[in-house]
Parts: structure tokens; C-alpha cells; sequence
């Protein structure tokens, strides 16, 4: 695993453990050899990530498009900054770059983002890990309305099954370090699911 993906929120929310599990986050990353690629802002839990895998040595590319720039939130010290169109653009490129999905606690463009690659994999394209940390109960409602949905049959159990979710950085790391694809077609095969 080369790069990671990580969804976050441009605010640093409510809670210090938000910025604090955003830093053992990026150590893990950077402990792994594995590059961050996230949405190229300095604000919020995201310039929190990418400054704390930057000061710990490691890799950090951001995909941001020109009007976030020109709102003047763009990094500055990043290995690599990718300036695109829109954000369809910023999606597509960040997909392309990573080897995996982490949404940390964000607002709704860090779910939009998280719900978007989740279903590419519902419909194949892609075979690439797709998780949720859960900080501080952040994505417990959340976790529930999927088991909800699940139960009222508009989710199947293999569909639920595409999203880790995990409290812990390091353990979540490793999860997605030995994940292996099902191979089996979530969209396709949804009889025998």
C-alpha cells in the first residue's frame, strides 16, 4: 500500500481527540511508508493531518480545485499539490492516487467523499479498502443507521460489509495493509449476497 486517502474536516470540530487521532493517524502512515493523500487544505482536521505527517517525515500530495485556492486554504508545504477544476476533478485524482479510503470526523463534503468511493466499490470499480475512524463515537449514529438500513433490506450485509470501521488508528492501519478484495461483484451478485 502506497497512499491513503483521508476525508476530513476542513474545521477541527468540537473535540481535541478530533486533531489528536488525526496526528497518531498520520505517525501510523508515516511508520508504514505510506503517503497521505487528502484534500490539499491547511485548515481544520485536515491541515492537522498533513502537518503532523509532514513533521514526521513522511509524503503528503493534496488535490484541491482553483476556487478553494483562491480562498486563500490551500497548503503550502506539501510534497506535492495537485490544482484541478472542480471538484469532481478532486475526487477523481485522489481515487486514482490512493490505495485505500479513512474518513476521519468531517462535515458533509467529508461524507459525501466517504459515500461516493464506497459505492465506485459497490459497482466494481474499484477493490480498495474503504473505512471510517471512529473518533469519539463520531460515526456511531452513523454505524447504526447502516445496521438500520441494512435491516430494512436497502443495504445488504456483503454492501456493509465494503466499510471497516474501527476506533483505533493503528489497528485500522493494519486492517487496511492486510485487506484482501472478495472478488465478489457487491453490485452483480446481490441474490447471493
Amino acid at each position: 500500500m502506497k497512499n491513503i486517502c483521508v476525508y476530513c474536516g476542513s474545521s477541527p470540530g468540537r473535540l481535541p481527540e478530533y486533531a489528536d487521532t488525526a496526528v497518531t493517524l498520520a505517525r501510523e502512515l508515516v511508520k508504514h511508508d505510506i503517503g497521505l493523500v487528502y484534500g490539499g487544505a491547511s485548515v481544520g482536521v485536515m491541515g492537522t493531518i498533513a502537518d503532523a505527517v509532514l513533521a514526521a517525515g513522511g509524503r503528503v500530495t493534496g488535490v484541491i480545485p482553483q476556487m478553494l485556492v483562491d480562498k486563500e486554504v490551500a497548503h503550502a508545504q506539501l510534497s506535492e499539490l495537485h490544482i484541478v477544476k472542480s471538484m469532481h476533478e478532486r475526487k477523481t485524482l485522489m481515487a486514482e492516487l490512493s490505495d485505500g479510503f479513512i474518513a476521519l470526523p468531517g462535515g458533509l463534503g467529508t461524507l459525501e467523499e466517504l459515500f461516493e468511493i464506497l459505492t465506485w466499490a459497490l459497482l466494481g470499480l474499484h477493490q480498495k479498502p474503504c473505512a471510517l475512524l471512529n473518533v469519539a463515537g463520531y460515526y456511531d449514529h452513523l454505524s447504526a443507521f447502516l445496521d438500520h438500513a441494512t435491516h430494512e433490506q436497502f443495504i445488504k450485509p456483503a454492501q456493509k460489509a465494503l466499510l471497516m470501521i474501527a476506533e483505533n488508528p493503528e489497528m485500522l492501519i493494519d486492517r487496511m495493509i492486510n485487506f484482501v478484495p472478495s472478488g465478489v461483484n457487491k453490485w452483480i451478485d446481490l441474490d447471493q449476497t
